[in-house]
């Protein structure tokens, strides 16, 4: 893992302060009768990776869009005290791969070096050591035999690795992802896993929308709990028991034994 020092050594040098993120009466509904997400209130920690649980039409990825700011919401949305608007470069957000053009004609490479251009001026070519950090992000991925195909030959998880990667020379503060683990090999996992614990380990607040419960305690510092409305959040040991869970899910998560997590 010699390579992989090297590219988290260049991003902890320009990552130094660890912040939260705020959200406050955070509302989307589609109409006055219908709440996607009711009344928000939340503080999200840097420096932990947290999961955003529920059934499917809780408004987990509802959320997340309203945190990059793509709906339209009620309520405020703070990142280290500042509106999150006014920071959108600092985020990096992965959607869910139903939302994902696999067949734009594009390769491996020159999709993780478009994480480089938000920090780039316009009409101006990357740098010798801007595309040293995309090489850096192919080893550490293991991708480097990839690096010259197009995205639309992957694998699910070989693509997935792609978008990490590309996170990963964004060098943004906030991490966003939304299902990144929904079909793909367990090789992939475990890659994509031990490059965030890295992020982590730099202060990057690393929110991700998680469905697989098993998988729960041994991924995720903290967990939030939404129905629409929050249910629970906080450090996994404490918050991620099946009294919340039923909260969350109802009766019928248990009758399908799903609540052998514990």
């Amino acid at each position: 893992m010699k390579e992989a020092g090297k590219i988290f050594s260049v991003l902890s040098d320009e990552m130094k302060t660890f912040a939260t993120l705020t959200i406050r009466d955070l509302t989307k509904s589609f109409d006055k009768q219908h709440f996607a997400n009711n009344h928000i209130f939340l503080e999200i920690e840097a420096a932990k990776i947290t999961a955003l649980i529920g059934h499917n039409g809780a408004g987990k990825s509802t959320l997340i869009k309203a945190l990059i700011g793509i709906i339209p919401h009620s309520g405020k949305i703070l990142f280290n005290k500042q509106p999150i608007r006014q920071q959108l470069n600092r985020i990096s957000y992965v959607a869910q791969k139903a939302d994902i053009d696999f067949n734009f004609p594009i390769t491996v490479r020159e999709c993780i070096s478009l994480g480089l251009y938000p920090k780039t001026k316009f009409f101006k070519r990357l740098s010798k050591s801007d595309w040293s950090k995309v090489t850096d992000a192919l080893t550490l991925l293991g991708l480097n035999d990839l690096a010259h195909r197009q995205i639309s030959q992957l694998s699910g998880g070989q693509f997935q690795r792609v978008l990490i990667a590309r996170c990963l020379v964004q060098e943004a503060d906030i991490i966003l992802l939304d299902e990144p683990f929904v079909g793909i090999d367990s090789v992939s996992e475990d890659i994509i896993m031990n490059t965030l614990r890295e992020l982590k380990k730099q202060g990057k607040l690393i929110l991700i929308v998680h469905h697989d419960l098993s998988k729960v305690p041994h991924y995720f510092d903290q967990v939030i709990l939404l129905n629409r409305k929050l249910i629970a959040s906080g450090p996994t040991n404490l918050i991620f028991n099946e009294d919340n869970l039923r909260k969350t899910y109802g009766n019928s998560l248990f009758y399908k034994g799903d609540a052998n997590v514990f």
